[in-house]
This record gives structure tokens, sequence and C-alpha cells, in this order.
């Protein structure tokens, strides 16, 4: 297997492009980029495909990360890595959003298993930023800055997945706190040995059962305090080595965050982040996949050049096309998410409301495009296990479904997005691409056309991937500037 090697030099090359202008400070991030790529190189990227063999068990009501992972958790939280976006005041680095992406693309090309159980922590800092008391900050943040604790979301029941108004987990009072009673169901890292407390964020009903979700608020709930249990460990497609759990909640203690009813407002600061994180890990699947077809058809021979010389497969056309096109996935992609996160930084507000689904869409399915062309780069080879294809495919896959399936995304664009803040963020949207070189009517035109489609569900997908893009063609070609 071609050894992961993180692509530094275009994840700095893209930042800086993308900061142009903005208050970002380029060798610090260049340091602290560098310094997390040798780790990841030299750590948490050779556990990826044992981990992935040997995957998570439940013994005894505990879950057991593969072997290693424990060890790998213990230098990342000794080096300060959970605390990379958290506020000094709590005991983190305080760091920027767009270095945090650059760190987190690393993470999930070198190991997307172990990211994945560790990058909820931003998420739920937000949450407890804006909507936390003052005790709960102090209470859980500084435990997370450290590594002390590793957050989850629980939202999804068998019966509220995408909608989350059947959701049936109940909140009751109990003195000056909650006890919290139900069933949660596809939590990632719901249970782990890594850290040595979870804090779950959980949505639950504490209004009307009849509410929807007006009667929905959020709460922090953890193991430690008794009442919450794992189940089931879920067989997975990918991702082997991240506990996708089944997780019962029977009176467990939970102390409310932000206002009763205010769940879902609380818990998409928590998703916005999410989705932006996931784009990236769809970046990630695109650079690897690049990186191994381009590798292997580097040194696999097969036919003579015109001096009758064996050339190696790269020379063919449809292969050089391929990896062409895996190349142009991760450098759009990135770029894409790198410029969406310079604007949250400028607090331009609406391209960002925008641009997220966007992101996520746009990136996630390149992932999988990439990931799937490097397996038909490598032939018979790419379908094996030990060339690192095949599970390159299938980690990336999951990236399509979770934080909301690109299904949902593309239809949010088509609708909320297009008349959220009376078109603002669409005005934003072409605005980029003018700026980029991109001719924004014909984007227009063709939405328009789109929407005068008799079928709802094609009008979304065509329109996003419409979307996608040509957002990825703006960002090729601001990249270029």
């Amino acid at each position: 297997m071609t050894p992961f090697r993180a692509p530094t030099g275009d994840i700095l090359a893209s930042l800086r492009r993308a900061a142009r202008g903005g208050d970002w400070d380029t060798d610090v991030a260049a340091e602290v980029i560098g310094h997390f790529a040798a780790f990841a190189e030299g750590v948490l990227a050779p556990l990826d495909a044992p981990g992935d063999a040997q995957g998570c068990r439940l013994d005894g009501g505990r879950v057991r990360m593969p072997d290693g992972f424990p060890a790998a958790y213990a230098e990342l939280a000794e080096g300060g890595w959970q605390g990379l976006r958290i506020p000094e005041r709590f005991g983190g680095m305080g760091l920027d959003p767009l270095t945090g992406a650059g760190v987190s693309e690393i993470f999930s090309g070198a190991n997307h298993s172990l990211q994945m159980v560790t990058s909820l922590v931003p998420g739920a800092v937000e949450v407890l930023l804006q909507f936390g008391t003052p005790a709960q900050q102090a209470r859980h943040i500084p435990a997370m800055a450290s590594g002390e604790t590793l957050a989850t979301m629980a939202l999804t029941e068998p019966g509220a997945g995408s909608d989350l108004a059947p959701i049936r987990t109940r909140a009751v009072r109990d003195g000056e706190g909650w006890r919290i009673s139900g069933e949660k169901i596809f939590i990632s890292g719901g249970g782990q040995d890594l850290s040595s407390r979870i804090l779950h964020l959980v949505l639950a009903r504490s209004g009307d059962p009849d509410s929807g979700t007006r009667g929905l608020s959020l709460f922090l709930c953890s193991p430690g305090d008794g009442g919450v249990s794992v189940t089931r460990i879920e067989d997975k497609l990918g991702l082997h080595a991240s506990p996708t759990c089944q997780l019962v909640f029977d009176g467990a203690r939970a102390e409310l965050v932000g206002t009763e009813g205010g769940g879902l407002r609380a818990m998409f600061a928590m998703m916005n982040h999410a989705r932006l994180d996931v784009a990236l890990q769809g970046v990630a699947h695109a650079a690897r996949a690049a990186d191994l077809a381009r590798h292997y058809a580097a040194e696999r021979q097969q036919g003579r050049g015109a001096d009758g010389r064996p050339v190696t497969i790269d020379h063919h056309a449809d292969v050089a096309r391929m990896i062409g096109e895996c190349e142009r996935l991760a450098r759009a992609g990135r770029h894409l998410c790198h410029l969406t996160l310079a604007a949250m930084q400028r607090d331009q507000r609406d391209f960002v409301e925008f641009m997220t689904p966007v992101c996520k869409y746009a990136c996630t399915e390149g992932g999988i495009r990439a990931a799937d062309l490097a397996i038909q780069v490598m032939g018979g080879y790419g379908y094996l296990r030990e060339y690192g294809a095949e599970q390159n495919w299938r980690d990336a896959r999951i990236c399509a479904i979770y934080e909301g399936t690109n299904g949902i995304h593309a239809r949010t664009t088509a609708t909320r997005s297009l008349s959220l803040n009376g078109g603002a963020g669409a005005r934003a949207f072409a605005a980029f691409l003018a700026e980029s070189g991109v001719d924004p009517s014909g984007w227009e035109a063709e939405a328009a056309r789109i929407a005068a489609m008799p079928d709802p569900a094609a009008e979304a997908d065509a329109f996003m991937q419409l979307t996608a893009r040509l957002a990825l063609d703006a960002a090729d070609q601001r990249l270029a500037m």
C-alpha cells in the first residue's frame, strides 16, 4: 500500500489564497499544520488499515477500540490537538477555522475512523459558547480541550432520522435537573475507551408529545452519571474502527442547554460545523484517491511507447484523465471549503449559509467519485484490500449520508437557500461566480428552467448538481488566480 502522505503544500497554498486580505498568520498555520502532518503520517495513518481489519467490539457493556487507538489518542490529547480551536481561556490553542480545516483534512486522510470519534468536540464547544451557562462552559470546555472528554451528537432514533419531529426520547424535570429516557441510534463514538469521559448532547422531548420540533430541547448527559448504556455497535460498510452505537437512556441525569424548546436551534450550531467538517472528509478521500492512483500508475508498466520501450500506465490518456479528475476534485473541493471558512471569519453570513450545504454536497460526492476512479485506475489491484483503494471508497461512502443526506441538502439549497433573507445567499453565490470568472447568468437561467420541472425531487437534484459543478469550477479558477 502507498503510505499516507499529507498534502501539506496543497493545503497551505489553498489556505493562503482563501485568506488573502484577511487576518491570518501564515507562518503559524504552516508550523501547526506541518507538525500535525508529521504526527498523522507517523502515528495515525499506520493504524488505519489494521484498525479497519480489527474493528471495535462491545465487551461487558464497554466499547473497545482497535489496538493502538487508545495510545494514539493519548498522544493526540497530550499534544494539545483536541484544543486546537478552543479559546485559550478554556485551555485551548484558540486557533482559527482555516488552520483547523488544514488539520482536519489531514486527520481524515490519515485515519477517518479516529477523526470521526474525536471531531465533534469543536461543534460541542460552539454549542456551549453560544447557549451554555458560564458554569456549564467552565465545567465542560476545559475537559474537552485537554482530551479528558469527547463529545457525541445524539439525535437519531429508530423512527426519527432526517425528520426529527417524531423523536420519542423524553426529558422530565427532577428537582433542579432533568432525567432522560429513550433510545438513540447511529451515535458516532457513543462508547469508546479513549477518553475518561463522554459528553452526549442529546435532543429530547421536554414538551407536549404532539408539539413536533417545538417541543425538543437539548441536554448534556454523561454515562459517568449513570443511566446510559451501549447496547449495540453497528456492523458497517466502512469506518470499522469508528464505533457507531445504539444507546439506551434509562432515567439518565441531564442538564438543559439553552432554553426549553430551543433544542433544534442549539443543535444546528453543532451540525453546521459538522457539515463543513464532513465536506473536508470528502476532500481528504479525494486527495487520498489521487495519491493512490498516481503512485500506482507511475509504477505499473503496460504497453510500449513509440521507441519500443515499456511505458507506465499514467502515459495512457484514459488513465491520465482519471487521475486528473481525482486531483481536480480534491483541489477544487478543498478550496471551496477554505473560501467558505474564510467568509465565516469575515462574518459574511449569507454566503456561508448558502455555501455550507453546497460544500457538503460537492465535496462528498467528489470524494466518492475520486475513490471510485482510483479503484478503476488500479484495476483488479484496486479491488484488493492490501492496496488501500477499496477501504478509501468504503470509508468515503458515508460522507454523502451522515450530517444530512445529500438529497436533503439539495432540496434545502433549491428551496430555502434561494429565498432566505430575500435571496441574499443566492446573490452572494452569483457574485462569487462572477468574481471567479464564471458567468452567473448561466446559473440563474438554468436554475429558473430547473425550477419549472414537474418532479420536485428531480428538480432539487438537478439544481444541486449544477450549483456544485459551478462552485467547484469557481473555486478551481480562484486557486489559479
